[in-house]
């Protein structure tokens, strides 16, 4: 009986730790590659008001592997979830500039910027 016990022991430490090997493996791949599955990212994005802050949020969103995405219409900051394996900040600052905002990174095409609501006219 003694021996069973002993065995079982062993054999669920043996588990137990071969478990957590292949969990820090994982964690060591991961950061190896610079690239984490899930990121909280920050971007300066220009607007004024809740119209803006929708056309932000949703260009944002449209991004496949972003996954929050809140802008702060008070201090221009773009509040991001996104899967670091997925896309970037420079996909999700490029796609926000395509509907007329500038970010830190990428200026709106005057185009397009010219066509928003006078409301979201952000530059003097």
């Amino acid at each position: 009986m003694k021996k069973i016990i002993l065995f079982l022991s062993v054999a669920s430490l043996l588990a137990i730790s071969t478990a957590m090997a292949a969990g820090t493996s994982m964690k060591s791949a991961m950061a190896a590659t610079g690239k984490s599955a899930s990121q909280h990212a920050m971007l300066k994005v220009k607007g004024n008001c809740e119209t803006c802050k929708a056309r932000i949020e949703k260009a944002a969103l449209a991004v496949k592997g972003v996954k929050t995405a809140s802008w702060d219409q008070k201090t221009g900051v773009l509040h991001l979830d996104l899967d670091g394996k997925t896309t970037s900040v420079a996909a999700v600052s490029k796609a926000i500039a395509k509907v007329g905002h500038d970010t830190q990174f990428d200026k709106a095409d005057v185009k397009v910027y010219n066509a928003l609501p006078s409301c979201c006219k952000y530059k003097n």
